[in-house]
């Protein structure tokens, strides 16, 4: 999983990533290809 400042950048890089909010932090999540997984700082 990569910290990154801005979601939307690692949105952007796979058409199945989405982004969620769990508990009051931003998650991207790609449930075909795990390794864009994502954190916002």
């Amino acid at each position: 999983m990569r910290n990154v400042s801005s979601i939307k950048s690692a949105k952007n890089r796979d058409k199945n990533c989405i982004v969620v909010r769990r508990s009051g932090r931003l998650y991207v999540i790609n449930k075909k290809n795990p390794k864009f997984k994502a954190r916002q700082k």
